[in-house]
């Protein structure tokens, strides 16, 4: 029996793929925004090396004075009957990228300032300025006010909102992950998304919601992508994460992911080495020093994509509300568990 003939749906284009095959395209686009790509770049990859020489080549071009045959200027007319101008004879690219770039001989307009304020060079002089401003919060709210107004970062020139924190200043315990995502970023609310459901669910199985507890990150702009924030803007968030610290004094600190442990505890091992383990974070001298013990655990984005390491994960939350109940001259014991 031979191979049945398509049908007149199926030869006009209208075929429709199995429910299985949809429901994995469904499930690809899902984690592609949870990822972050949520916005559309280009669909080949731009050669920086050759867009420069382009553009090198178009300069040279417009600098250089346009000569006849016989060495003079051409008329004021332009070009003779019958010749084509050079700019003409080029033939037409079919790279969609090349009609966005100035035609020859016109000037290539100024780029227009970025909405919301100017972009600032990230040098050792702002992380200072980041500390000094820090410095002068009494409050929770003077912080904030503080931040809203700081200049230093350039992430707050993409992103939506300024996400501060939530939860109960008073809190004994604090959660800090690295930076805001999409759907923190549109709230102007830590870990409201995907993540943030379930490390709601995570405090709810010991006991904790978000009015026992004070959630933030160490960067409170949204990177664009969702893309991880380069070391120098760490460095100059990390002032203003310390001094909410500082002014809430939790008995615990605990670190969702290695990048909140990287920053604040001043360690370089891997979060699957360091889960469960305690730690110390140190205090300014002017704010009263001491120090407050931190506990690191598995990021809940991490968790998303590796379910099997959620039991990791479980163990030091139970380890969190063991130190919880001892009360503050507890010493926490540890997760145990850690792999390598």
């Amino acid at each position: 029996m031979g191979p049945s003939r398509p049908t007149d749906e199926t030869a006009s284009g209208g075929f429709e793929p199995p429910r299985e095959v949809v429901r994995g395209l469904e499930a690809l686009l899902d984690f592609y925004l949870a990822s972050g790509a949520d916005a559309w770049g280009d669909d080949v990859p731009a050669d920086a090396f050759a867009l420069s020489e382009q553009a090198r080549m178009q300069a040279e071009a417009r600098n250089r004075p346009a000569t006849r045959p016989g060495g003079s200027a051409p008329a004021a007319g332009g070009a003779r009957s019958g010749e084509v101008p050079a700019e003409r004879s080029a033939p037409m690219s079919t790279d969609p990228r090349d009609y966005l770039k100035p035609a020859a001989g016109e000037r290539e307009k100024p780029a227009a300032p970025v909405a919301g304020g100017t972009i600032a060079l990230p040098t050792d002089e702002t992380v200072d300025a980041a500390r000094e401003a820090a410095a002068r919060a009494a409050s929770l709210e003077e912080l904030r006010d503080i931040l809203s107004r700081f200049e230093g970062c350039n992430l707050r020139l993409t992103a939506k909102s300024l996400v501060f924190a939530d939860g109960n200043p008073q809190a004994r315990v604090m959660f800090v992950g690295e930076a805001p995502g999409r759907e923190e970023d549109r709230q102007g609310l830590p870990f409201v998304g995907r993540s943030g459901k379930l490390l709601d669910l995570m405090m709810a199985a010991i006991g904790l919601d978000r009015t026992s507890a004070w959630i933030t990150n160490v960067v409170p702009w949204r990177p664009p992508g969702n893309r991880t924030p380069s070391p120098q803007e760490t460095e100059i968030c990390k002032p203003f994460i310390m001094r909410q610290i500082e002014l809430i004094r939790p008995e615990v600190l605990v670190f969702l992911g290695g990048a909140s442990a990287a920053t604040l505890a001043g360690t370089n091992q891997g979060i699957l080495r360091l889960r469960g383990r305690w730690l110390q974070v140190p205090l300014r001298a002017e704010a009263g020093g001491g120090a407050v013990r931190a506990l690191a655990t598995l990021h809940p984005a991490y968790l998303l994509r590796n379910p099997l390491q959620k039991r990791f994960a479980w163990r030091d939350f139970l380890a969190l509300r063991e130190a919880l109940d001892a009360g503050p001259a507890g010493e926490g014991k540890g997760a145990g568990g850690a792999e390598g």
